[in-house]
């Protein structure tokens, strides 16, 4: 087995890679004194320009890159990921101007400071079988005596790890360990072997330390990690859904990474003070005068009923309403969709824009609203999930709408149909489908801009058929061609492409002690999740979080998972090993994962692979999983990452099977 070894000093040399710039914009005019100019007040603010924001490592082999092999294996060089607090700009569309930013960022060497979009980290992108190593230098202050009597209050700001959200990699050693902590001052390099049988898809990066998490993830501390496969299906395996995404030349459809992230920056009237009141105007949003610097210091700013009365913007790669440029009538794209906010969910629509709609200053959701409903007119614009989590589908899900929480990613295939300008909205959510337990109103997120191409005609699923048979006719190996087509007319199965085989009644481990038992249902649970908050704490299986105790799993077994909240609504999330839906149950009984339960959050989901689930209050969701390859421990806990700060996290040991039907829980005998 050969190893590709991307290692630190190789971001020097790299610059933005081509295919990133069609996601980018040009960088505004500098002033003459070399800063950020402001707007001129004739400028709309549907037309923003954006700096280059997504920079990539390339897994290409290292004498592309120029690196020697003394350099690539010379940890102590040039560190590829500092910590740093990065001065920065956040347009507010509220005021139509820029807000001063001082927050926690990753900062990649060699690159030069970008002050438009500083807290966007870097792309990372490998291929199966890959060696990753990151050096992670922690810049940050040191904060004396920093911990809590309980663990479960937010704390040490300043210290961190990383976490490679969705990759099947050892959660042990200098691997995704997020049980460890980097101090200020500190550096350390973690190194993930992804293993050549690793799916290709959309995974992503940020800080999991444990009482810092949200603050830090909040401050834009995140990253795309895009996992490329060149591995073609054969009779006997399935393949890379890339390799089946390429147009007649062989280049990939056209690909965009789109990140969504919450930055909750606030001024206080005392810039010194963290704990001083946030800066407010009249109807209760904050406020940041000129000459005064947003940061995040204090979980004030990102609990309960905070962020929609906040008046801050979900930002995407970094720009608040971006227009996305270079779109075609009538072609493919492949967008890469990551939620990494804490705060809010996202409902995202694309909806033709009236010609000629100019945008004016939305302060208020309801500014927003009434924005939307004159200029964002006709049908949304159908889209087609072929992925869910970086896990390729067995079969594209069709839908004008694609509900977004927290950690979850999804891959659209997208195809605008006629040219002009499209919006791109949050759509409204209601109270029990938003992880801010509040109803959320629709929002413009930003706009598409359509050139003229092909026409698509009245059946965008067609359309979207020939397109790919044509693809699968040119690329597809002969032996298996003709069942890639006849999938592909189907309904738009991708058999051959889903990355795990499913789990069936029979592959289920024996369960001996089932968390629930339910003679109507084809299998009891062996493992059981609650989250719940009560008494001000936030609990799993009504235990706060503790790092002495772990639910342990056996190697090798295969068991069933119920997910449930006693309060609230809260995304489940686990490490290392992904599982399958197998059903949801609503408050009825009423399994609602099947195609046309017309349960937004849910439809379609029996059969897919995840990572990340929203579990709604007084929802069953039944999901299965297999426990493979890895031993140690890590996590599973609710992704609106302030609950996890707080307690709302487990620690799960996976452990070898001792021969005799049990778990081998010691060391030596």
């Amino acid at each position: 087995m050969v190893y590709r070894s991307y290692s630190v000093p190789s971001i020097r040399r790299l610059r933005p890679l081509a295919a990133l710039a069609s996601a980018c914009f040009l960088a505004p005019a500098l002033a003459a004194d070399g800063t950020l100019g402001e707007p001129p007040a004739d400028r709309v603010v549907a037309d923003p320009v954006l700096a280059p924001m997504l920079r990539s490592l390339t897994t290409t082999p290292r004498m592309r890159l120029g690196i020697s092999e003394q350099e690539a294996a010379d940890p102590d060089k040039n560190p590829l990921l500092n910590i740093r607090l990065t001065n920065g700009r956040i347009y507010n569309p509220a005021t139509q101007r820029f807000d001063q930013v001082r927050l926690r960022s990753y900062v990649a060497e060699g690159i030069p400071h970008d002050p438009f979009t500083p807290f966007v980290a870097p792309t990372l992108r490998a291929k199966p079988g890959d060696t990753i190593r990151i050096a992670l230098n922690n810049e940050l202050e040191p904060q004396p005596n920093c911990t809590p009597p309980n663990i479960n209050t937010p704390h040490c700001f300043n210290s961190t790890n990383l976490h490679s959200h969705g990759l099947w990699v050892s959660p042990t050693g200098n691997s995704d360990n997020v049980l460890i902590t980097i101090r200020p001052k500190v550096s350390f390099e973690y190194e993930y072997n992804i293993p050549p049988t690793h799916p290709a898809g959309t995974f992503w990066y940020h800080p999991h330390l444990h009482g810092s998490t949200a603050l830090q993830v909040s401050s834009g501390m995140a990253g795309a990690l895009i996992v490329h496969g060149d591995r073609a299906p054969t009779p006997t395996r399935t393949g890379d859904i890339d390799t089946l995404l390429r147009d007649e030349s062989g280049a990939s459809y056209k690909e965009r990474i789109v990140l969504f992230q919450q930055v909750a920056y606030a001024c206080r009237t005392n810039p010194d003070d963290p704990n001083s009141p946030i800066k407010k105007n009249p109807d209760g949003t904050w406020a940041c005068d000129r000459g005064d610097v947003g940061t995040i210091n204090n979980y004030d700013q990102l609990g309960f009923g905070v962020w929609g009365p906040s008046g801050r913007y979900t930002s995407i790669n970094g720009q608040i309403m971006p227009r996305f440029p270079e779109a075609v009538a009538g072609r493919v794209e492949r967008w890469r969709n990551i939620h990494a906010g804490i705060r809010d969910s996202i409902n995202l629509q694309f909806v033709p824009m009236r010609s000629g709609a100019k945008l004016t200053a939305l302060r208020k959701p309801g500014d927003h609203e009434k924005w939307i409903s004159r200029n964002c007119v006709g049908a949304p614009l159908t889209q087609f999930e072929i992925a869910s989590d970086g896990l390729t589908h067995e079969r594209a899900i069709r839908r004008t709408q694609t509900l977004l929480q927290p950690g979850y990613r999804s891959d659209l295939l997208m195809v605008f149909p006629t040219a002009g300008t499209w919006c791109v909205i949050d759509g409204n959510i209601p109270a029990t489908g938003s992880v801010s337990g509040e109803t959320e109103s629709r929002r413009l997120l930003g706009t598409v801009s359509v050139a003229p191409g092909l026409p698509v005609g009245n059946d965008p699923a067609e359309y979207l058929a020939r397109t790919l048979v044509r693809s699968a006719s040119r690329w597809m190996p002969a032996d298996v061609k003709e069942k890639v087509v006849a999938d592909l007319v189907d309904g738009l199965r991708l058999n051959a492409f889903v990355p795990h085989a499913s789990i069936t009644d029979e592959e289920l481990t024996k369960v001996k002690n089932p968390c629930t038992t339910n003679p109507a249902l084809p299998a009891t649970s062996a493992q059981c999740v609650t989250f719940n908050i009560a008494n001000g704490k936030f609990m799993v299986n009504d235990q706060p979080y503790d790092p002495k105790t772990a639910r342990t799993l056996t190697l090798g077994n295969v068991e069933e998972w119920m997910l449930a909240s006693a309060a609230g609504s809260h995304p489940f999330h686990i490490h290392v090993n992904p599982f399958q839906v197998s059903r949801i149950l609503n408050p009825q009984g009423v399994d609602v994962s099947v195609p046309g339960s017309g349960d937004p959050d849910y439809e379609a989901t029996q059969g897919t692979w995840r990572d990340t689930l929203f579990v709604k209050g007084g929802y069953s969701l039944y999901v299965r999983t297999r426990y493979q390859r890895y031993i140690g421990e890590y996590v599973l806990h609710c992704h609106i990452l302030d609950h996890e700060d707080q307690g709302m996290m487990q620690n799960v040991r996976v452990v070898l099977p001792d021969g005799q039907g049990g778990a081998e829980e010691g060391g030596h005998h």
